[in-house]
């Protein structure tokens, strides 16, 4: 196991797999993609928090490779969502939140698929989830575990998708941050990541930066509330 590539955003999640990836990988590398996103404010963070990253934990320093940005603003040109669009987050007839951007999560696999591919990368790692997420169907292990024979018999290749964080729901994500990197880490992802859908950055809430009205807010809300109600239960008196 000795490379993998990490779909960092700048949010929670993927800052999550990314320390994950750390812990199991001797050399990783991240990818990002700016699709259009109405959030880009994810992008602008993402080189600040890998610095941050480097600065708090020099022993992952050295195992922190290349950083790749790709260009997908023509899948947010015929996206016409809620995250690539300025309208409000409604429930579609179809049950999906208007957030739900068709196709995102399989097109950011292929290509951090055919960066993998390039740079002799097998373990490719995403924060998709199918315990708190928005019911996006490209995040379930079933679309997953598809995806990856699609990918090993279009590319002929073995490639591994990690989903470290498909099982567990925000609360679960919060103390996996502590288990890996301690409370050091856990302040890092707090206030260095970005996941709010609207893109605002001007107020820092306990659970970190947002607007604090989204559905992204809100889980990530809810799950530092029960994060925070597990830590009590488990000191002593």
């Amino acid at each position: 196991m000795s490379s993998a590539i990490v779909l960092f955003s700048g949010g929670q999640d993927s800052a999550t797999c990314l320390a994950w990836a750390l812990e199991r990988f001797a050399h990783v590398e991240t990818v990002g993609f700016d699709y259009g996103q109405r959030h880009r404010i994810e992008l602008d963070i993402r080189a600040p928090y890998l610095q941050s990253l480097r600065d708090a934990f020099p022993a992952w320093a050295g195992q922190l490779g290349d950083d790749h940005l790709v260009d997908l603003r023509s899948l947010g040109q015929i996206s016409d969502t809620a995250l690539t669009s300025d309208v409000a987050i409604t429930m579609a007839a179809n049950g999906l939140p208007s957030t739900f951007v068709p196709g995102r999560n399989l097109v950011f696999l292929n290509f951090a698929a055919a960066i993998a591919y390039r740079r002799g990368i097998k373990h490719i790692v995403t924060g998709v989830c199918e315990t708190d997420y928005s019911g996006y169907p490209d995040c379930r292990d079933d679309t997953i575990k598809a995806f990856q024979v699609a990918l090993n018999l279009g590319m002929d290749k073995r490639f591994v998708i990690e989903t470290p964080l498909m099982w567990i729901d925000k609360a679960a994500t919060w103390a996996m941050s502590e288990q890996l990197g301690g409370d050091r880490l856990v302040e890092l992802i707090r206030t260095g990541t970005h996941t709010c859908y609207l893109g605002d950055r001007s107020t820092l809430h306990a659970w970190g930066y947002g607007c604090g009205t989204c559905p992204a807010c809100g889980l990530r809300a809810d799950g530092w509330v029960r994060y925070q109600n597990s830590l009590s239960w488990a000191r002593p008196d």
